[in-house]
């Protein structure tokens, strides 16, 4: 069983989808933050 197929299926694209979205959710939380601190 392949881990990483040529056309992922339906469950892989979606856990990928996930991890973009919790990753632009960090990098917004962190943007934020600096913003944040920076005016304190």
């Amino acid at each position: 069983m392949p881990v990483l197929e040529p056309n992922p299926q339906g469950g892989q694209k979606k856990l990928l989808q996930m991890l973009g979205l919790i990753a632009g959710i960090v990098v917004v939380i962190s943007i934020v933050a600096i913003v944040a601190n920076a005016m304190g």
